[in-house]
């Protein structure tokens, strides 16, 4: 039986980079990936550019039960480290709004960085590789099973091909529930349950909104029309560019408000988030009396929208010129304007989501080793934990300072 000093599950952004790291350390690194090929994810992100990370990282960028937690990991590795590296690849990339950077030609490049990492280290790789059970072995001979000095291995891992490996240290980096069309799963939640660890409610981030009621007939009639807003809920706000879709709201302000939604809220949209509407009608009424209101919206918004509006607020008074609204009148739709409530009936869950909010409890994880308290060896690192970054490079950030993280403490066990 071959033995490791680690075995990383998972071939996605945090379990590769993690793999090369410890091997650079000199640790004996194979890593497990069920499905056909690794990094599926890395490849489909950004439209197939992979938004890698951003300049602005900060804390605050993550979603997380205990806020403090990924301070240490990105401060080991930043987003400088990792641009760094992208720049010794001559690797071209691009920023985007809001500090997001993203390859310029194609995120293949950022798999093969990877990937060519992993070789120069010594990785072996395994494809197809799903595993059938994780086990700890009983050290006997010893007074303390986990003495520091003791290299003997500490697990064992059987394969559905009834393969078994033996390793010193296991790195749950298997991902979660999100596009399990790309490999997501929830094996990672049944090792950290197998030795038990906390589990966290899950539930689907960065996905767009679905509706059941009639502004589900809004959006398939305006579905591809994209405008910028302001959507709020939960205290939370995002100012980003919406879109509307066959089954409700997706883009980017969208996605980031829902990691913040729960099911049965009500969000905030303003569609003129750089006008007070309020003023800005009765001004229109003052100097455009003789213009229909939808006239004077269409010079803000797109006019298949401005009509879907109409028909929606004022469908008595759609060809009554200004003059002839009262002063209520306009300030109850311009209310509406700078602050349109909408109850989404749900989100397209896993699906289409980008990340599963929730996962193991971090109160369970060390924050500098990302190792489980309690369970040495036993490393966890990327999505599978309660940690979920915003849309923009935040989670790729996560991916490479929690391996790295994992990595450097591994070489110290």
């Amino acid at each position: 039986m071959k033995s490791y000093d680690l075995v990383v599950l998972g071939g996605g952004a945090s379990g590769l980079f993690c793999a090369f790291n410890a091997a650079r350390n000199g640790l004996t690194v194979l890593l497990l990936e069920k499905a056909n090929k690794v990094g599926k994810k890395i490849l489909m992100s950004g439209g197939g550019r992979c938004n890698f990370s951003n300049y602005y990282v900060e804390p605050d960028n993550f979603l997380c039960q205990n806020p403090h937690f990924v301070k240490s990991a990105l401060s080991q590795y930043s987003q400088w480290d990792f641009i760094g590296m992208v720049g010794d690849y001559n690797i071209a990339y691009e920023e985007r709004e809001h500090g997001q950077l993203f390859c310029q030609d194609s995120a293949k490049d950022i798999l093969n960085m990877l990937l060519r990492e992993c070789e120069l280290a010594g990785v072996e790789i395994k494809t197809h590789s799903p595993l059938e059970q994780l086990q700890e072995l009983d050290l006997k001979g010893s007074s303390d099973r986990h003495q520091p000095k003791d290299k003997r291995p500490r697990y064992q891992l059987t394969l559905t091909n009834d393969k078994k490996y033996h390793c010193r240290s296991v790195v749950v980096a298997t991902g979660a529930l999100s596009i399990p069309s790309l490999g997501g799963s929830g094996y990672g939640y049944q090792v950290a349950e197998q030795f038990g660890l906390d589990l966290l409610p899950r539930q689907a981030g960065l996905v767009p909104f679905m509706f059941s009621d009639q502004i589900k007939i809004l959006c398939d009639k305006l579905s591809g029309l994209a405008l910028p807003v302001s959507i709020s809920c939960n205290k939370q706000s995002f100012s980003e560019a919406m879109l509307f879709t066959h089954r409700g709201i997706s883009g980017p302000a969208v996605l980031q408000i829902s990691s913040y939604w729960n099911p049965g809220d009500s969000i905030s949209i303003d569609l003129l988030p750089t006008i007070q509407a309020t003023q800005w009608l009765l001004e229109c009424k003052r100097d455009n009396s003789k213009s229909l209101l939808r006239s004077q919206l269409s010079k803000h918004l797109a006019k298949p929208l401005c009509l879907e509006l109409q028909q929606l607020w004022w469908p008595q008074s759609a060809d009554k010129p200004l003059a002839e609204f009262s002063d209520k009148e306009l300030l109850l739709i311009a209310e509406k304007l700078n602050n349109w409530q909408l109850k989404p009936s749900a989100t397209e869950g896993y699906r289409t989501a980008e990340v599963t909010l929730g996962g193991v409890n971090t109160d369970a994880i060390s924050s500098k080793t990302m190792e489980a308290k309690g369970q040495p060896g036993l490393y966890f690192i990327g999505e599978v934990l309660d940690v979920s970054g915003h849309l923009g490079g935040f989670n790729f950030q996560w991916a490479w300072s929690s391996g790295y993280a994992a990595a450097q403490a591994l070489a110290e066990n």
